[in-house]
């Protein structure tokens, strides 16, 4: 049938050719051409919409494997930048490097021709243009936090043309910073409803400015950023009015901005049920195979216990089985990494006396189809709605891109990088993301009696909060932590096994530590990416990052 329409639509053009002259000067009729397109809203819209295909959704989430937070066990791009063992033409890194540049071609379309259309209100386009140019600020952040220097396009050139040599690193972010400048100027400052529901507002550009500002040790503008955001006084952290669930639920269908109690999500990447769903729930606890995502100890130990302490310093923190692991611990903790006797979708477990299977209660680490098997020990519990781990692809989540909480511990950080954080400031911070949890509160004096360090207590308060939402990776980078990632990843004892023999061949460290991933390693070139082989290839101009000739 198709080809039969095809055939007769072939036909009355060839008809019509003989009947016009000018057939050759016709616009082309299998895509968009800019003649015709960019005369109406619903035009621009539609363009518009386009452009936001472009902020990563469930990939979000995915880049938090090239940090130290989880272990994919299977080997994926993500888990060999992460271990550092990849070269030029690792395939993820010419597939970032066209995606994101075939997605600023998209927005530089539209600023291009957004102005012929004709609206009923005029203010209507520069919004729509504002948020396109947040979007293009978005997919440039990524650009130049991977590879540093990278090619300034500004016009709707073809990926396949840019043939010309990378702009400096400083040109990009000041290229980005006017971006969201003029974005946060026209966006409007209430967060979008109704039809507009998902839509990029004013937050968006002051939220994603203090994020490339942090990165880029910009604090006076990252403060300044944040504190305007704040000051905005739309934004809230979400709560459900229990600190034992709260934050958990805000990674659930709960928290879901169509579901209307999410005041916390900034920028997100919203999915429909039936429309267009994904798969990260299942993964994270899949019922018959390994668990995609494995928290690792290094995550796990980096939580406080609940008198403010490390696990080192802390009288409340005893090892002596699995479940002392989660017991008296930062309540972000049980909220992000499953604990013993917890509601999951993982179904059988490593316990053979648990006759239930929605309730857990010990690692599994036999594979056999039966249950989720984890190969450090640990499962992640945030981020999975529990009614669709039994289904493949049927996850309606939202992907939280940026949210409140982010902004209130870039608030913290830049104001203590430029030296003056009070106690005031963790209060309107840091202090607001441990209520909600029920958390001792982060005191000053308290830090300095304990010989904590305020710099070491911020980033490890950024670690748990943001955990497996994918910014782990940026914060090594940016920190010079580098060497972390170098380590052998590790999970459990494995004496706390309920089934010694399934754990009989897996290798641990001295102090009986899983010893889950090794082989690691991390040098100086691996704060920045390679320039793509192929890339480099059809332009020879673009040269190569240290390292990496």
């Amino acid at each position: 049938m198709k080809k039969n329409i095809i055939f007769v639509l072939s036909i009355l053009a060839f008809v019509a050719a003989g009947c016009d002259n000018n057939y050759l000067d016709r616009l082309p009729l299998d895509q968009i051409a800019d003649q015709t397109f960019w005369n109406t809203e619903e035009q621009l819209i539609l363009a518009t919409n386009g452009c936001y295909g472009n902020i990563k959704a469930k990939n979000t989430v995915d880049m938090e494997n090239m940090g130290d937070n989880t272990l994919w066990p299977s080997t994926t791009d993500f888990q060999l930048i992460g271990s550092g063992n990849f070269g030029v033409d690792l395939g993820m890194i010419n597939t970032e490097w066209r995606s994101l540049y075939q997605g600023i071609r998209q927005c530089n379309t539209f600023l291009e021709n957004y102005q012929k259309a004709v609206v009923p209100v005029e203010a209507r386009k520069e919004i729509l243009a504002a948020e396109v140019k947040v979007i293009r600020a978005y997919m440039y952040s990524y650009l130049v936090m991977f590879w540093g220097d990278v090619p300034l396009i500004t016009k709707s050139v073809d990926i396949d043309e840019l043939y010309g040599p990378r702009n400096s690193t400083a040109e990009i972010v000041d290229f980005i910073m006017k971006d969201l400048d003029e974005a946060a100027a026209v966006l409007p400052k209430e967060i979008a409803t109704g039809k507009d529901l998902g839509r990029l507002r004013k937050g968006a550009a002051l939220g994603l400015k203090a994020r490339v500002a942090l990165y880029f040790e910009k604090y006076d503008v990252a403060e300044k950023a944040a504190k305007d955001l704040m000051d905005l006084k739309v934004y809230t952290l979400f709560s459900n009015g229990n600190p034992a669930t709260s934050y958990n639920a805000f990674f659930t269908y709960a928290g879901k901005l169509s579901r209307g109690a999410n005041k916390e999500t900034i920028i997100a990447r919203t999915h429909l049920e039936d429309l267009n769903m994904h798969n990260l729930s299942r993964e994270i606890q899949v019922p018959d195979q390994n668990a995609r995502w494995n928290p690792t100890k290094s995550l796990v130990d980096s939580y406080l216990c609940k008198d403010g302490l490390p696990i080192e310093k802390s009288p409340l923190y005893k090892e002596t089985s699995y479940q002392d692991v989660f017991t008296n611990r930062d309540p972000r903790m049980t909220q992000t990494v499953l604990a013993p006797n917890s509601v999951w979708g993982g179904r059988y477990d490593g316990n053979p006396a648990n006759t239930n299977p929605a309730i857990y209660t010990a690692p599994k680490f036999r594979s056999d189809r039966r249950g989720s098997v984890t190969v450090t020990g640990y499962y992640f519990t945030k981020y999975v709605e529990p009614s669709t781990v039994a289904q493949v692809s049927r996850d309606a989540n939202d992907i939280h891109v940026l949210r409140y909480g982010e902004i209130l511990l870039t608030y913290a950080e830049a104001r203590h990088e430029q030296g003056k954080l009070t106690q005031a400031d963790l209060d309107i911070s840091i202090n607001l993301l441990r209520d909600r949890v029920g958390m001792k509160r982060m005191v000053l004096t308290e830090l300095a009696a304990n010989a904590m360090n305020v710099r070491d207590e911020i980033r490890r308060e950024r670690r748990v909060e943001l955990a497996l939402e994918g910014q782990r990776y940026f914060d090594i980078k940016r920190w010079k932590l580098g060497a972390v990632l170098a380590q052998d990843v590790k999970g459990m004892k494995k004496e706390w096994a309920t089934i010694p023999a399934d754990v009989a061949t897996i290798r641990t460290d001295a102090q009986g530590y899983i010893v889950a991933f090794t082989g690691r390693n991390f040098s100086e070139k691996n704060y920045l990416w390679p320039v793509p082989f192929v890339q480099k290839e059809r332009n020879p101009a673009l040269g190569q990052n240290p390292g990496w000739e």
